[in-house]
């Protein structure tokens, strides 16, 4: 069943969602080569219980660590741990905040120093579907809709669209009703409404779109080892039209960089 929000409840949405925008915002500057991914981790959820919130993946499903980080061929849910990152690496940081009663959760792919033309498409591709899809979030449309504008995005580049996993319903539960792959049909799935909040979170793989579950229950990588990249927003319905309740601004004024895709997506209330 999808739980439709108040515009209270979506305004205490939006607290937790900057929370994590802001945490990755900070991550952003200490993302290099010779640092690891416990450290990341580590000064996240300082930052996270810092500033009034309390880490959302930490024993959830008995996940171990705070953050979802995943280089390179790891497509989503890699575990922290010791090993430095290198020039060249890409990295996907997925943070969940649990705040005010409800969460938020989204992810970035960064670069780790200099990476190579063909990585850099895949993640500008990759991030461009994203708002693809988020363009579809209007009232009347269907999840399918949102699907559809991911997967003929990415597909018509040749990369693979990631099936296995999909974005989700958020709010008083980090995973709620609809389910929101990135691959479907246009005009199929559950009707959008004003108040609905969702995290669509395209997974786009450079080559074939079959993955491997390890051992460990957690890490997802590619099948044929090449690179994986993942964006993610949390974006409502109000007055009909897509509202974004996450923001990359943080993780751009870290980075110097310059952009404008949220502008059509961005409404006080």
């Amino acid at each position: 069943m999808i739980i439709l929000k108040t515009m209270e409840e979506l305004r205490l949405m939006r607290e937790s969602a900057q929370l994590v925008s802001k945490t990755l915002g900070m991550v952003a500057k200490e993302i290099k080569p010779g640092v690891t991914t416990n450290f990341i981790d580590t000064i996240a959820a300082e930052y996270i219980r810092d500033h009034g919130g309390e880490p959302a993946f930490l024993g959830m499903y008995g996940f171990p660590k705070n953050l979802c980080i995943s280089p390179n061929s790891e497509v989503v849910h890699g575990i922290p741990n010791d090993k430095p990152l290198e020039n060249g690496d890409i990295l996907s940081v997925d943070c969940g905040v649990y705040m005010n009663g409800f969460y938020g959760d989204h992810a970035y792919t960064f670069e780790v120093g200099e990476t190579d033309p063909e990585t850099k498409k895949l993640l500008k591709i990759t991030k461009e579907s994203l708002y693809k899809g988020i363009e579809q979030c209007v009232r009347g449309k269907r999840v399918g809709d949102i699907s559809f504008a991911i997967q003929s995005h990415c597909e018509a580049q040749g990369y693979g669209v990631v099936r296995e996993l999909v974005g989700h319903g958020l709010g008083k539960k980090m995973h709620e009703d609809p389910q929101v792959p990135n691959y479907g049909k246009k005009g199929s799935g559950k009707v959008l409404k004003d108040g609905i909040a969702l995290a669509i979170e395209p997974m786009i793989n450079l080559g074939t779109e079959k993955v491997k579950f390890h051992d460990d229950g957690w890490t997802v990588t590619t099948l044929d080892g090449k690179n994986s990249a993942h964006y993610e927003h949390n974006v409502c319905i109000i007055q009909g039209k897509p509202v974004l309740l996450s923001t990359f601004k943080y993780i751009y004024e870290a980075l110097g960089i310059q952009s404008n895709e949220e502008d059509a997506f961005t409404m006080e209330f």
